[in-house]
């Protein structure tokens, strides 16, 4: 584009499950590295189980569609196999669920462990005594079973970024706003000014890309989804279009929004789509935003990707884990 372009890991989910002869823990061996693409899982289970309602309440679970895409694409790509398939280089796969059915389990519940066979991985098996139970677990602890997925990439990429950084743009970052964000290579400046920075990453066929601003808090009133689109428009008209006069701006389409609290500060996410003023281009954004309390003063991360012939999902799900990269010093 030429212009344009742990739900808590912890004891919350290893539910008890003593007194369960039948459960079986995998195998440790030498570590390898870790197989498979972001957010590909694969699932071992008999034919049996994934044809019938116990498969269905997997799927839709696993395989929901992801909000916001202009087109559909699920949460993750699932890789069915047997049992029995699962060795070898299956085995040393990054995500894994492990379904078993006995008798003898007492109770539905899940076990999650790190690192079995390679690493960086995550295995979760699924023992429940018959099918009916296990599906009743899986449709109960749905965002559970996801969020151990998704918390498992989202640090793998935060690993990486920590790794290999974009130290420019990141010094441009805290120049300007006074805080601090992991940025990974291959982003460089675009544009900046006093309360604003547009960042992009390109590749042969799609964009991703950043822009972080500020303004004046003016009371509760600034965060409400309303102001924070007008906002949005109004910065994001800096981002100019391949054609004359052309620039970004937010899709009619009310994004999706939500408040929610890390780490103690209070955020704003946005998720929608964007598209162009006077041009034909566009594609999703996901925007986090809070009020910098040092400076009484509204800070916005807004990201967005451009990808018109790939798929948009893990492009997406790499910009909004720049968030998690972003660190605001306290008062």
């Amino acid at each position: 584009m030429k212009k344009i372009l742990q739900f808590v890991l912890v004891t919350a989910f290893v539910w008890i499950f003593t007194g369960c002869d039948a459960f079986s823990s995998l195998m440790s061996a030498d570590q390898n590295t870790s197989q498979g693409t972001a957010y590909e899982l694969v699932l071992a289970c008999d034919h049996e189980l994934w044809q019938g309602e116990a498969g269905d309440t997997l799927r839709s679970v696993l395989c929901a569609q992801v909000d916001y895409l202009p087109q559909q694409e699920p949460l993750f790509d699932v890789l069915r196999i047997t049992p029995d398939g699962l060795k070898q280089m299956i085995a040393c796969h990054r995500n894994i669920i492990k379904v078993v059915i006995s008798p003898e389990v007492k109770k539905a519940a899940a076990l999650v462990e790190n690192n079995v066979t390679a690493e960086p991985q995550v295995v979760v098996t699924l023992q429940a005594p018959d099918k009916r139970a296990l599906t009743d677990y899986v449709s109960e602890h749905r965002k559970e079973l996801v969020d151990v997925f998704m918390n498992a990439e989202r640090d793998r990429t935060l690993a990486v970024n920590r790794r290999f950084r974009s130290e420019n743009v990141e010094k441009d970052i805290a120049e300007i706003f006074n805080v601090g964000m992991l940025v990974p290579t291959g982003y460089f400046t675009a544009k900046k000014s006093e309360d604003f920075l547009w960042a992009r990453r390109e590749y042969p066929s799609a964009s991703q890309g950043f822009i972080m601003y500020s303004y004046p808090y003016e009371g509760k009133q600034s965060l409400s989804v309303e102001a924070l689109v007008e906002a949005r428009n109004k910065f994001a008209a800096r981002i100019p279009g391949p054609r004359d006069g052309s620039y970004m701006k937010t899709a009619p389409l009310m994004p999706g929004y939500r408040m929610f609290r890390m780490e103690g500060r209070l955020w704003c996410e946005l998720r929608g789509l964007w598209d162009l003023e006077g041009d034909y281009m566009g594609g999703p954004f996901v925007s986090y935003t809070t009020v910098d309390v040092r400076t009484q003063r509204v800070l916005t991360l807004d990201c967005y990707v451009y990808s018109p012939d790939l798929h948009k999902r893990n492009f997406v799900r790499g910009v909004e884990n720049l968030f998690y990269g972003l660190t605001i010093p306290k008062e």
